[in-house]
């Protein structure tokens, strides 16, 4: 996987909004803590455009979204919120230029759509929070954030939990939101999670939902060769007469098999919603005591 280049005090990053509506005061909040960080916010055209449930028409989504992907002096793309909208406009985009210079793309939610396409396509991006989420989000999952964009990449070293599975795995890591990467399977976009480390997280789904997705995902042999599975954050989950937890769903879906899981990591729909790199080729280590993944 190709890494982009990372982020220098100066550089011009792109905000753009290819899914869901964004308020103004959002918009400001976010270019007011980017230039904190020494960068220059610069917003697409359709930014805070409204379309029925969409931040402005296709077109206007897509023209934001080919202006950050192909204009030579932004640096990163931020992307401000999810919701729903890029699957869209995923294929519509032409990637020719940004594959001869890459830049980071930030986001998750929805966002895990662009992330399966560069992924698709060999190039690492960064599922981190965004501009609608930084109010909610902590200061701390914010600091890496910024880290992580300016090349201090750090090892995570995370409590065990108790439905964790032991073992060391070193893969590709690959994921996001799992309605997400349900919805894309077998589709033209997807990157197989086969030989991968796996990251999923959800919010506000049926709990029956859950184990529909986690059945699907099995059914179609997507679970069985994995090399690891990191479960995030599921958040407001509904739906709770289905008599099993999301995590319990979950380990009851990759029982059978034995490579390392890793439970509760700190990302997702959540206030501490640390950065990942998908694309990016980490060690995962679980043990009885402890869990630490490196990005290598």
């Amino acid at each position: 996987m190709l890494r982009p280049s990372y982020l220098q005090a100066g550089d011009k990053v792109a905000l753009i909004s290819p899914a869901g509506i964004i308020q103004p005061e959002t918009v400001n909040h976010a270019t007011e803590l980017l230039q904190s960080w020494g960068l220059i916010p610069v917003p697409g055209k359709h930014i805070t455009s409204q379309y029925g449930y969409f931040a402005g028409t296709d077109k206007e989504r897509l023209e934001d979204l080919q202006w950050a992907l192909d204009a030579e002096d932004i640096h990163a793309i931020f992307c401000t919120r999810g919701g729903y909208g890029c699957m869209r406009i995923v294929e519509e985009a032409d990637y020719s230029c940004f594959q001869g210079n890459p830049k980071w793309l930030v986001g998750f939610s929805d966002i895990t759509v662009l992330h399966t396409k560069l992924t698709s396509l060999g190039i690492e991006s960064l599922h981190a929070p965004m501009p609608k989420s930084y109010p909610k989000t902590d200061k701390q999952a914010l600091e890496h954030l910024k880290q992580y964009l300016f090349g201090h990449i750090t090892s995570y070293k995370l409590p065990s939990h108790p439905f964790n599975r032991e073992g060391i795995a070193r893969a590709d890591l690959t994921g996001g939101n799992l309605c997400l990467l349900h919805c894309l399977r077998s589709s033209v976009i997807e990157y197989p999670p086969e030989d991968n480390i796996l990251f999923i997280e959800d919010v506000g789904e049926n709990l029956y939902a859950i184990d529909r997705m986690m059945q699907s995902l099995k059914l179609s042999g997507r679970l069985k060769n994995l090399q690891g599975l990191i479960v995030g954050g599921f958040s407001d989950m509904k739906g709770e007469n289905f008599g099993k937890s999301a995590y319990e769903i979950i380990r009851e879906t990759v029982d059978e098999y034995n490579y390392p899981v890793c439970f509760n990591f700190p990302a997702g729909h959540i206030s501490n919603n640390y950065p990942l790199i998908l694309g990016a080729s980490i060690e995962l280590s679980v043990e009885e005591n402890n869990v630490e993944i490196t990005f290598l």
